[in-house]
């Protein structure tokens, strides 16, 4: 009996421990995210014996989420705090309106610490903070004021990188400190103790704040006293020598080459460093040019202009000339009518018109500071190419975008065009005689005209046929 009865009250303990937590009856819902109102320690402050724990204080309860925390970086606590300098996950302890955050090995004498706490904290109602902070402070080392400044660009697309992950390592003390840079890809990396940093800006495809082996960055080395990174265009970079992937006749005389990598931008192939080999005598083919694909389409695919096609786009362009007087008559009429409109409202009417009219928000457009990457070429031949017959393409020296130079080496044979299919041409010919059998078999038999049906003039001449017969 007693044992049940301490059952029970450690239930209802649970229940009453697990209600405290909730939403309490009555009174509007709190649709407010989670606000900060303090950290521990103090952010800026010097804190040379400091042992415990950084900690984010809110003005309530915050979720756990539902990824717990087991030190890989995948719970949803985890993923909100960046710990600098430091590239192992931090030891992160959810207790209620408090998030507990210390370096797994401790805090090490005299070093600046940058506690990040990312947007994402969600209390027990679902709202969802929008902002996030930054807690620096020392244990023992005075605190800095250099900042580190740039944009993290992908180099694939050419535009900027947003919340890309920026490192920036510590020379010659390996000290890594991390942040993430916001939506238009730029950052403001700071403060940080001076001296020379090796700044990486990197394409974070798993969202872990750490650089993987296999994703995509660029680094840049910021000598002492300079705050400004300028761009750092994130490529994928491989140790090993480009190879040849797919090989394909683009035209009759032009061999199309795709990489296995993206290629240097600024390294130009020179023709004399490709060999084109005729199997299987391995007759050399004399190579005229090697250019990226856009250059060969833009040099020997431009379509020839019939007159007309010329006629077609000179009624097209007179018709789009048409239109655009039109639409210009028509906005010039709307912005008298609205600019006789406006004259007649007040002046606060008009401020109003103003802040409600929407905003709309351009695409970032791509950079032009660097060349496009490919991973294309194509060869131009002197001769065309024979239909059936195998080919073998050798890059001497091919150098992707790592600065990685080497040989690529493939064959590949011709294809034969296929044969016009005749088989429709017989059946539709075969269709049309039987139409015109059927069309003869319909027609009536031919026999003797009457008078009295013929018009009058061939009435009048077999009346006279006759009467001569007779």
């Amino acid at each position: 009996m007693n044992g049940r009865r301490a059952l029970a009250a450690l239930a209802l303990a649970l229940a009453i421990g697990c209600a405290n937590m909730g939403e309490p009856p009555g009174g509007p819902p709190d649709a407010a995210p989670p606000e900060i109102v303090a950290t521990l320690p103090e952010s800026t402050g010097v804190f040379p014996d400091f042992r415990g724990d950084a900690e984010f204080r809110f003005n309530e309860i915050v979720s756990e989420g539902s990824s717990p925390n087991f030190g890989l970086g995948t719970g949803d606590l985890e993923k909100l705090i960046v710990l600098s300098p430091s590239r192992d996950v931090p030891d992160v302890n959810w207790k209620k309106s408090r998030i507990a955050v210390r370096p797994r090995g401790g805090w090490r004498p005299n070093t600046v610490y940058r506690v990040e706490l990312l947007p994402g904290v969600v209390d027990l109602r679902s709202n969802r903070a929008t902002d996030g902070h930054i807690m620096t402070f020392t244990t023992g080392a005075p605190m800095p004021t250099r900042y580190l400044e740039g944009r993290v660009v992908d180099w694939s697309s050419r535009r900027p990188e947003a919340r890309g992950l920026v490192e920036a390592t510590l020379l010659p003390d390996s000290l890594s400190y991390r942040t993430l840079a916001d939506s238009t890809g730029t950052f403001r990396f700071g403060p940080l103790p001076d001296g020379t940093y090796l700044v990486a800006g990197v394409l974070d495809q798993n969202r872990n704040s750490r650089r993987e082996a296999r994703e995509s960055y660029d680094t840049v080395t910021v000598a002492a006293g300079r705050d400004s990174v300028g761009e750092l265009w994130a490529f994928k970079h491989d140790t090993v020598a480009a190879r040849i992937q797919t090989l394909a006749a683009v035209d009759s005389m032009g061999i199309e080459v795709q990489f296995n990598q993206q290629l240097n931008p600024y390294a130009s192939v020179a023709p004399d460093s490709v060999r084109i080999r005729r199997l299987p005598d391995s007759t050399d083919v004399a190579v005229e040019a090697v250019l990226r694909k856009e250059a060969y389409d833009s040099v020997y695919n431009r379509p020839e202009r019939s007159a007309a096609h010329s006629a077609r786009a000179d009624s097209a362009a007179a018709k789009a000339r048409a239109d655009s007087v039109a639409r210009a008559d028509s906005v010039a009429r709307a912005d008298s009518i609205r600019a006789a409109r406006q004259a007649e409202l007040a002046p606060g009417v008009r401020r109003r018109d103003r802040s409600t009219t929407p905003v709309r928000r351009q695409e970032v457009a791509a950079l032009t500071t660097k060349p496009p990457l490919s991973d294309r070429l194509v060869v131009r031949l002197r001769s065309p190419l024979a239909a059936g017959t195998r080919y073998l393409v050798e890059f001497k020296a091919i150098e992707s975008v790592s600065r990685v130079t080497g040989r690529a080496i493939q064959g590949f044979q011709v294809p034969v065009p296929k044969p016009p299919d005749t088989t429709k041409a017989r059946a539709d010919s075969a269709r049309a005689d039987s139409a015109r059998a059927d069309t003869t078999r319909a027609a009536p038999p031919p026999g003797p005209v009457r008078v009295d049906s013929a018009p009058p003039d061939t009435a009048r001449r077999l009346r006279r046929a006759r009467r001569g017969a007779g």
